[in-house]
């Protein structure tokens, strides 16, 4: 009923430079809407938009999932229907900002012992070890990684600007060894198994959750928590933010600025006017 529409939205993605990820996920994310509200889509309003979202919050998702169903049914009704986008009757909604999660040296010893996986154990390494995001790291090929320069080359970056982080000594160790024990692979550094194209980010993202509960890490994590984990760490040693802003590919410096709040102040050298030798009492 709705395949035209959603062909003419594959269309207009492609138009647009968007990634085939991005554009599998606004299909998806509209074929969800279409498919809820049940009507003709030239007689779509925003205010459906509107009652669509707030039925979806009623159910319990989260303002980052809705905001991602307001990006794709916009740029749905801006370049397919045709319809003036109304940012009041939708408007996007406010995110809470939330610490990142970091884990300390010790607990991602723990989570490195527990991979079993020689595959895995690398990935997760690179994650930590370079900062890179777990899509940029399942892109990666063998030409990428620079032992040379001792530099690894992140091309498929979430703004689309490539980037060189740092490639520890012990991550290529273990690289090395991944590579010589899976098949010396020449192209994709680490395929898939089957159809031997790019590991699905879900499944890396289950093995890690896996791989911290056999840790005894219990907190909350993702794969996430390396990259932040890198950056928190480099901080306390006392690296200057601007270099890890430029490590971790951020563009807007805010985004690195949230490790000021995260690492131990103790290690920064902080002390509290409470400790002065005068006292804290006035």
């Amino acid at each position: 009923m709705y395949e035209k529409y959603l062909e003419q939205l594959e269309e207009a993605g492609k138009i647009h430079n968007l990634k085939e990820r991005s554009i599998n996920c606004y299909k998806n994310y509209v074929s969800y809407f279409l498919k809820y509200q049940n009507k003709n889509p030239e007689e779509l309003t925003c205010q459906d938009v509107r009652t669509f979202l707030l039925a979806k919050k009623e159910e319990g998702l989260k303002a980052t999932t809705l905001n991602l169903y307001n990006s794709a049914i916009r740029f749905f009704y801006r370049n397919v229907l045709h319809i003036l986008w109304d940012d009041i009757t939708v408007p996007r909604m406010i995110l809470e900002h939330k610490l990142p999660t970091v884990l300390t040296a010790s607990e991602i010893d723990r989570l490195l012992s527990a991979v079993d996986d020689i595959k895995y154990k690398a990935m997760f390494a690179i994650m930590y070890s370079s900062g890179m995001r777990v899509s940029e790291v399942i892109h990666l090929h063998y030409d990428d990684i620079s032992r040379t320069n001792m530099t690894i080359h992140v091309r498929e970056t979430k703004g689309r600007i490539d980037r060189y982080t740092i490639l520890s000594q012990k991550n290529l160790d273990l690289l090395t060894e991944y590579w010589y024990k899976c098949g010396r692979p020449k192209d994709i550094l680490f395929p898939s198994s089957w159809p031997g194209g790019y590991l699905d980010i879900a499944s890396v993202n289950q093995f890690f959750k896996k791989s911290a509960k056999l840790a005894g890490i219990n907190r909350h994590v993702s794969s996430h928590a390396c990259r932040h984990s890198f950056a928190s760490h480099l901080f306390e040693n006392g690296t200057d933010i601007k270099y890890i802003q430029s490590l971790l590919g951020h563009v807007d410096p805010r985004s690195t600025d949230v490790y000021l709040h995260v690492s131990n102040k103790t290690l920064l050298g902080i002390r509290s006017p409470f400790d002065n030798p005068e006292g804290g009492e006035s």
